[in-house]
């Protein structure tokens, strides 16, 4: 009997697909429980490491090939209730290590699945039903578009923050949450000396109320001094004080001699603030800041007797 070379190589080239799918799967799946973001990354590689949900049931699903044994309907929905079943169970095994529950994660891994029975022709309900198969498609493709998407802008938004140095924030920015922890929110009207936009920060009465910086450039090496403009609007003086600390003092054991803590003692009115880079540079005890790695800068007070508010007008290094 002859044998169907382009059968065969189909059959051989279906056989290679699924084992690089199995082995590309047993690589991925420890990096669930062990690995990823912490709580000190930036956001790009947090948003980049959840696409690895939408990976790894990818490469489950064409590992396991459950077309081989059900299609349609059936293929859909029990691909979908394995995924969600499985997915629930590694988010709740998540909860107790240190990583966090995502319930997004649980979507993403079912675009992972849909993805792949999206693509297959056995995964189609009947001749009579491809309207509806293609919808699904539609769907399937639109989602995984949204997620990557999301990561897309996240890159470019850390491309932009990257390159505003001398600049530490862009106050043209109508949402400061992706950069800013806190109560804070921009106002454009806030037309103080040559100041046309600002951010409001609120302050409560909490043992610690402030803001925090998160997303910034990081590297400030070839720089000699950072320079806050804040404006308080109390007709009395507002303590304030300033925390700025690198990528080390984050992974570490948050001490509070290693990173650089001042007082800014807010007179009513405009305060201009330059404060010598070399002051921070030299500020852990035992080391030197890793200018090039600054984390996080951090604007607080302790124990307000009431809510308090001001303004910060511009923060850059010089």
């Amino acid at each position: 009997m002859a044998l169907n070379l382009p059968a065969y190589r189909l059959t051989r080239d279906a056989r290679i697909l699924r084992y690089l799918a199995f082995s590309g799967m047993i690589l991925i799946a420890p990096l669930f429980f062990v690995g990823g973001p912490g709580w000190s990354d930036g956001p790009l590689f947090k948003s980049a490491w959840n696409l690895g949900h939408i990976l790894f049931f990818a490469l489950l699903t064409l590992a396991i090939q459950p077309w081989r044994i059900w299609t349609g309907w059936t293929l859909w929905g029990i691909g979908t209730l394995a995924v969600l079943l499985l997915g629930t169970g590694i988010e709740l095994l998540q909860h107790g290590t240190s990583r966090q529950m995502d319930w997004q994660d649980i979507l993403r891994n079912q675009i992972g699945v849909w993805t792949i029975l999206a693509l297959r022709p056995q995964a189609s309900l009947t001749r009579k039903s491809r309207p509806v198969v293609w919808l699904l498609r539609l769907i399937v493709a639109a989602l995984l578009t949204a997620e990557i998407g999301a990561t897309t802008r996240v890159a470019i938004q850390q491309y932009h923050v990257s390159q505003l140095l001398p600049a530490l924030y862009d106050f043209r920015q109508q949402d400061p949450s992706p950069f800013w922890d806190g109560v804070i929110a921009p106002v454009t009207d806030h037309a103080i000396g040559a100041h046309k936009r600002a951010l409001r920060i609120s302050l409560s009465t909490a043992q610690y109320s402030g803001v925090s910086l998160h997303n910034l450039p990081e590297d400030w090496r070839d720089y000699d001094r950072l320079v806050i403009n804040l404006y308080n609007p109390q007709d009395h003086p507002l303590p304030m004080i300033l925390r700025i600390n690198d990528m080390e003092h984050d992974l570490g054991d948050n001490n509070y001699n290693d990173r650089f803590n001042t007082r800014l003692p807010l007179t009513p009115g405009p305060n201009q603030f330059e404060l010598d880079l070399d002051r921070v540079r030299a500020a852990p005890e035992g080391r030197s800041m890793n200018m090039q790695a600054i984390r996080r800068l951090i604007l607080f007070t302790v124990a307000l007797p009431e809510p308090k508010t001001l303004y910060l007008r511009d923060i850059r290094l010089e």
